[in-house]
């Protein structure tokens, strides 16, 4: 069975780790009412998804 030698140490383990992180979720402009949404989403202030309109909002 295989056992490690050695701890491994606190520097190596943070070095291993150092991608694990938050990405920010991508915005993209609204065709519509240029406001920011994210892709491949209804828009959530006019209620269009390109240029078809699919929810109402109300006002």
């Amino acid at each position: 069975m295989a056992v490690p030698k050695r701890k491994t140490s606190k520097q190596r383990k943070r070095k291993r780790r150092t991608h694990w992180k938050l990405v920010s979720p991508n915005r993209d402009r609204c065709s519509h009412c240029s406001a920011p949404r994210q892709p491949h989403r209804v828009c959530p202030e006019c209620g269009h998804y390109g240029e078809h309109p699919v929810i109402e909002i109300a006002e």
